[in-house]
């Protein structure tokens, strides 16, 4: 597996791992919490060394899935996890990125991930109640006192992480970003790239859409976030077919998976780019890993950069509720 470097040399794998579906988010889990851990310690087997959890996915749950898994191999990872809900009762209830609410959760993601500190703490999201400058002098303070080492902003606007950057250095910004999401193209990728700043893209496969195995049939179990998600209502998902069939003409002629030119073509887009896919797959996580082997010509690189725009996505990425907290 190749390495990378984000910003303030943060070097991680090329490709990451997203811990996420792990616990939530895409329905029941065939697999058992062993299984999960099981995972966990074949990604890092396969040279996977960037892994990426969150207080509020499960809530709590995946933190400590993580830091089981991670315990005897601890030396071998960098652990991203993530603050700024108000979680009650189980349940995120809004957004919290007060400095003293960003204190206790940064001591609770320790003790759940039985670390001593996180390598990389990201704004989940951006609070509007809480100026930037006070989160980056607060994360600032949680460096210098050893809990933590890096810090990330995710689904933030480019004016945004520049007032973040003036205050504490940003080592990198999650947000979706794929074949089919191309938003942070036009102002946060040139940002990152003129300040030094690694970008993260979650969801780098469309949320399993562009690996070719979701038609407009598939019916989404309980507890599974697409269902919710105008992008594959069946309408949708009819008319982004074209998108999937052009990335997967390409791959049977490499003789590749869709999956893998996917996560290529994010990789070829620039060298601080760091994918973190996830899966519970075996299978999956290694054919993920092999989308570092997979070289793409500069014809081909072209034609995959305009390809959306010249067959066109339907639907938007995520509710209409969930839309209204991103890009702050």
């Amino acid at each position: 597996m190749h390495i990378r470097s984000l910003g303030q040399d943060m070097r991680v794998s090329a490709i990451g791992l997203g811990c996420m579906g792990m616990s939530q988010g895409y329905g029941p889990n065939p697999g058992s919490r062993r299984d999960m851990v099981d995972m966990i310690r074949a990604a890092v087997d396969v040279g996977v060394t960037f892994l990426d959890t969150a207080e509020v996915y499960g809530p709590f749950v995946n933190e400590e899935l993580v830091g089981e898994a991670i315990a005897p191999i601890r030396d071998r990872v960098q652990l991203a996890t993530k603050f700024g809900w108000d979680i009650r009762g189980g349940k995120s209830v809004g957004l919290n990125s007060r400095p003293d609410h960003i204190k206790k959760v940064a001591d609770a993601c320790l003790q759940r991930l039985g670390v001593e500190t996180i390598d990389l703490f990201y704004q989940h999201r951006i609070d509007p109640n809480v100026p930037i400058e006070d989160v980056a002098g607060t994360i600032g303070e949680l460096v210098q006192a050893g809990k933590v080492k890096h810090f990330g902003l995710s689904e933030v606007r480019a004016d945004t992480l520049r007032k973040a950057h003036a205050i504490y250095p940003v080592t990198a910004v999650q947000s979706e970003y794929s074949l089919w999401t191309r938003d942070p193209e036009p102002e946060i990728l040139p940002t990152c790239a003129e300040l030094g700043i690694g970008f993260v893209p979650f969801s780098p496969l469309g949320r399993g859409f562009l690996t070719g195995t979701i038609d407009p049939s598939v019916s989404f179990p309980q507890g599974d976030m697409r269902a919710t998600i105008p992008r594959f209502e069946a309408d949708n998902m009819s008319a982004n077919q074209a998108l999937v069939n052009h990335i997967r003409a390409l791959a049977e002629a490499k003789n590749v998976t869709a999956a893998q030119v996917a996560l290529a073509w994010l990789l070829a887009q620039a060298p601080w780019i760091v994918p973190i896919p996830g899966t519970r797959s075996l299978s999956r996580l290694k054919e993920n890993a092999g989308a570092t082997e997979v070289g793409l010509s500069a014809d081909e690189r072209a034609d995959l950069d305009t390809l959306a725009a010249r067959v066109g996505v339907a639907g938007d990425r995520y509710s209409e509720a969930h839309m209204k907290l991103v890009g702050h």
